[in-house]
């Protein structure tokens, strides 16, 4: 008499097939992650650049149509009363520290450049001749390159 057994569960190849399955999608996941939080803390950067022109519109309007002055103080003051620094409104979203403001030099993703009579020229600044009231602001971004803004 011949019995037939019932082998029932998966074989070795299958459960191998699975988990390296698995493995590739984890690591698709784990792969895409971080380049997605770095485009939003990018998006978050040319927002906060956005609202800085923004607010020196406001500051143009309440002054005279002056624009702060590329000096520590006059910075200081903008950016306490107009950008709400002193109560964290205006912070890097990758260390959720203040943004600093320099007037020269190379921009990083936490210190934006800040320049007087420029105007942007791609990533650079350039003169914006005569033009007493002209601004511009530059931020380097985490995935690649330096956005720049100005109000012309």
């Amino acid at each position: 008499m011949i019995t037939q057994q019932n082998k029932k569960g998966f074989t070795i190849i299958e459960v191998v097939l699975v988990l390296a399955i698995a493995g590739l999608i984890f690591l698709m996941v784990f792969v895409a992650l971080p380049a997605l939080q770095r485009g939003q803390r990018d998006s978050q950067r040319r927002s906060d650049v956005s609202r800085f022109m923004s607010q020196i519109n406001s500051y143009q309007t309440n002054n005279g149509g002056r624009v702060p002055s590329a000096d520590k103080d006059a910075m200081g003051k903008f950016l306490n009363n107009y950008m709400k620094r002193s109560s964290g409104e205006f912070v890097d979203p990758q260390s959720g520290n203040n943004y600093t403001v320099g007037f020269s030099g190379n921009p990083s993703t936490s210190h934006i450049i800040y320049a007087t009579q420029m105007k942007c020229n791609g990533e650079e600044f350039t003169s914006a001749g005569s033009k007493k009231r002209a601004v511009a602001v530059r931020i380097k971004l985490e995935g690649s390159g330096i956005y720049c803004q100005d109000n012309q």
